[in-house]
């Protein structure tokens, strides 16, 4: 009796045990699965394993059947999980730490949203093919009666992104500050583009505004203006004044603005994924790089309560700092969706004619800025990227205010380093410390040959560099460009360090048409060492040089040869680099062979295995003259032929993995 109610128990909970199974197995596993994969290997496992322990027990009421069913179907349950892995095309399963993570599923808001995004790439691909690129989004002109087609391709691109409106003129705009991806005719004409956002309506951005407070508007604020002063694709800003007197600006988030985004940024990523594909110049100009980055920055653009934290530490940072002031972040107004902060009265740098009536030495204004930037960038690691006109302020009392913190870099010491030796190196004029800070800071690859690397920095050092000068701001920027035309995967934060030092000197020049920004930045390292030393401001040069031979003293003292031996053996290249190893075609070439020798080795060894429990009599009858472990055994004579066929249908079809 007890046997036959086990047994009803366990058919009414037959569909939650073999999900709840299929997780456990998953966990065991150790591999995160689609919740797809995770009921098919529940179910398959719960099914082969009630049937296999009903012809063990013989009869459904023997008490034996709920303990069996239990134990098999989770061993089976593992099984059918790893069947389903050989089942799928190799290397597709290596996607990363959220591949086949599993998920709820929602099948109408997917569709819905696929729909959405099918509808948006149709339209971005008219847009595109009406300003004559082709079919496949290629450079190819089409003959329109217009004539625009033939216009320039730099041009074409401009348009289209100007046509297609909402994140890709944002993303245009972005693109023209990567001087390290794009030519300078792209970046010039990209820079013409300009956002032309209608404000939403008051009503709905006081509900939006309310819902993030709270409480009604004039709880919070004794005055706010609901004309915008400014309006942008993901956000307005407004003029308030607190209860307690104090000036603001409230940056508030658009009503449905993150689905836009949401759909918008894969549309993007479709489309870059075509360009980078199937067109010569979408491969060289790394569109599909740009477009992620782009999709990540604006994925944290959403949430304002990063930019808060910007401004809190830049703001900290800044404090002793003379001359430079960062608005004060009222935490406790702001939220992911709203950001509340103290509201700086006075015209951009930009703004010459007001400028032009107050008493200003423009000179000092702009070594003050140039002194705070390269503070929060090389002291401080935590630095505003996007210090343009329109977001520095000249204050009633003098001084400069900084603004939107929306784009900032972080350098750890380790960053800074690497930096700073890269910049004594390009200020000593020498290719090969430069060719060694390059190879510490970044991922250089092993198919980077190092000899035409080396030439090609020199030359970037005779182009840029005079003797006894420090490096401007673009040299920088072209420096990046350099790296990337190597395919050395640059770290992002040295990217935008070099895209902050672009706009940077642009502002610099803005103030003070004559500023010089090398000889300025120069001065600055130099009063920052006198005051480390305490005396006379050193020669640079002659520190530059103190400071290689303290750090790198074996690379002046060993053969060349042997100097690159050493640094392959202490990243661990040694092997890769060298020899039968020296091309990333190689490299796959052995590591093909080895995992083959690896799944033949196991399929070889479950064989022998399952042999040995073929062979073996002793054990619980599984049915007429078949033991338990004989059936394991066929089980894994199974495996094993299946490993063996795997690893035989590759090498006759000669795939790489």
């Amino acid at each position: 009796m007890a046997g036959t109610i086990g047994t009803l128990a366990l058919v009414a909970l037959w569909f939650p045990a073999a999900v709840a199974t299929a997780f456990l197995a998953s966990r065991m596993l150790g591999v995160r699965r689609s919740w797809v994969a995770v009921l098919v290997s529940g179910v398959v496992g719960w099914s082969a394993g009630f049937v296999v322990s009903l012809v063990i027990a013989g009869e459904l009421d023997d008490p034996r059947l709920v303990r069996n069913t239990l134990v098999l179907s989770f061993v089976f349950t593992m099984a059918a999980a790893v069947g389903l892995d050989l089942l799928a095309k190799p290397g597709t399963l290596a996607q990363g730490d959220a591949a086949g993570l599993f998920v709820l599923p929602r099948p109408g808001r997917y569709l819905s949203d696929r729909i959405d995004v099918v509808r948006r790439t149709r339209q971005i691909v008219q847009i595109a093919h009406r300003n004559g690129f082709g079919p496949q989004l290629t450079g190819r002109l089409r003959h329109h009666e217009d004539g625009l087609a033939r216009d320039p391709a730099p041009v074409r691109v401009r348009r289209t992104l100007e046509q297609c409106g909402g994140m890709f003129v944002k993303l245009g705009q972005i693109a023209s500050t990567r001087t390290d991806l794009l030519p300078p005719d792209f970046i010039e004409e990209l820079s013409k583009l300009q956002s032309d956002v209608a404000p939403d309506d008051p009503e709905s951005m006081r509900r939006l505004i309310e819902r993030e407070l709270g409480a009604p508007v004039e709880d919070v604020f004794a005055e706010f203006d609901w004309e915008p002063i400014g309006a942008a694709s993901i956000a307005q800003v407004y003029k308030a004044t607190l209860r307690t007197g104090e000036p603001v600006v409230v940056k508030a988030q658009r009503p449905g603005v993150a689905d836009v985004v949401h759909r918008d940024t894969q549309v993007l990523l479709r489309v870059a994924g075509m360009i980078e594909r199937d067109t010569p110049q979408g491969a060289e100009y790394r569109v599909g790089d740009l477009a992620r980055e782009f999709a990540d920055g604006v994925a944290a653009e959403l949430d304002f309560r990063g930019e808060a934290q910007n401004a809190i530490a830049i703001g900290r940072n800044m404090a002793g700092q003379p001359g430079v002031r960062v608005p004060v972040v009222y935490e406790e107004l702001s939220t992911s969706r709203l950001l509340v902060q103290e509201r700086f009265e006075g015209p951009s740098v930009s703004d010459h004619a007001a400028l032009a009536g107050r008493d200003l030495d423009r000179r000092v204004l702009a070594r003050t800025l140039l002194r705070a930037a390269l503070k929060q960038m090389m002291t401080d690691g935590w630095f505003h990227a996007d210090l343009h006109p329109g977001n520095v302020l000249v204050l009633d009392d003098g001084s400069l205010g900084l603004i939107d913190f929306g784009a900032c870099g972080r350098l750890d010491p380790l960053q800074q380093a690497s930096l700073r030796q890269m910049l004594i190196a390009t200020a000593l004029r020498d290719p090969a410390m430069l060719r060694q800070a390059v190879d510490d800071a970044c991922d250089v690859g092993s198919s980077t040959g190092e000899e035409a690397l080396e030439r090609a920095l020199a030359r970037f050092l005779a182009r840029h560099v005079q003797p006894g000068q420090a490096v401007g701001a673009t040299a920088v920027a072209d420096l990046m460009q350099l790296l990337a035309s190597f395919g050395i995967d640059v770290p992002v934060e040295f990217t935008t360090f070099g895209r902050a030092l672009v706009v940077l000197d642009g502002t610099l020049i803005t103030l003070d048409p004559g500023f010089n920004f090398s000889q300025e930045a120069r001065e600055v390292a130099s009063e920052w060492v006198t005051a480390s030393q305490g005396g006379a401001a050193p020669d640079l040069d002659a520190l530059a040089r103190q400071e290689l031979l303290a750090q790198l003293p074996t690379l002046r003292v060993l053969p060349k040869r042997a100097d690159r031996v050493l640094r392959l053996a202490e990243k661990g290249e040694l092997l890769t680099r060298t020899s039968l190893f020296s091309r990333d075609d190689d490299v796959r070439f052995v590591a093909k062979m080895v995992n083959r020798v690896v799944l033949a080795f196991a399929g070889g060894v479950l064989g022998v295995v399952s042999a040995v429990l073929l062979s073996t009599s002793n054990g619980p009858a599984f049915a007429d003259q078949v033991t338990l472990l004989n059936f394991f055994g066929y089980l894994g004579l199974f495996g094993s032929v299946v490993l063996l066929l795997r690893v035989t249908a590759a090498i006759v079809r000669e795939g790489l993995n």
